[in-house]
């Protein structure tokens, strides 16, 4: 009875052992890439935050905002991915969005990732899945990245009847404007009206 005893000791050390390197491999084939919304980022530099995006002119209007964007559309964040890029300094973030109303650059129904530097981020151009918005991006640099015109100005929050819900900032940056002038929600339709109309006056 023990010499079975001592046997299957043995046989559950071997299987024990030849099962350890396949973990350890799959543990490090597959790091965690999804990037939590609460996950802290750390600066390159410890001890020295990141450098916040520089804020947007006070006569920020409608208009620049438009001429400035590649792409303007209105989605729903499905994927939030973190690509550590072998340094902090040049980490990014990619964001993935079910596009769901488009007025430049996009189609409706697509899903457009959008790729920023990993400091906005850190710096308060953040994200959540599941968070709906309006957005005006710059049109990507040679490296693939971009981010929001005239940040805050070009990040438009969206409630669940899809509007466009403009903050104490943008209401007093459109506050001309004839369209979004003192309203602080819109119809994403009325809102693609104000864009087209503000776009015309440059022509």
């Amino acid at each position: 009875m023990r010499g079975r005893l001592c046997l299957l000791a043995v046989l559950f050390v071997i299987l024990s052992a030849g099962m350890l390197p396949g973990q350890l491999e799959h543990a490090h084939r597959a790091p965690e890439r999804v990037l939590a919304p609460s996950s802290p980022v750390q600066p390159p530099h410890p001890g020295r935050p990141w450098p916040r995006p520089p804020a947007p002119p006070s006569t920020f209007d409608l208009l620049q905002l438009s001429k400035s964007a590649g792409m303007i559309f209105s989605g729903t964040v499905r994927n939030i991915t973190r690509d550590p890029g072998g340094s902090a300094a040049f980490g990014t973030i990619a964001i993935t969005f079910h596009v769901e109303n488009a007025i430049r650059g996009v189609v409706p129904g697509e899903s457009r990732t959008i790729t920023q530097w990993i400091g906005l981020w850190s710096s308060g151009q953040r994200y959540r899945i599941g968070d709906r918005a309006l957005l005006f991006l710059y049109p990507s640099s040679k490296l693939g990245l971009t981010s929001c015109v005239g940040w805050p100005l070009g990040h438009f929050a969206m409630d669940r009847s899809g509007r466009v819900l403009l903050t104490a900032q943008q209401l007093s940056a459109f506050r001309q404007d004839p369209v979004l002038g003192g309203k602080s929600r819109v119809s994403f339709r009325d809102f693609a009206l104000a864009v087209r109309q503000a776009s015309r006056g440059d022509e």
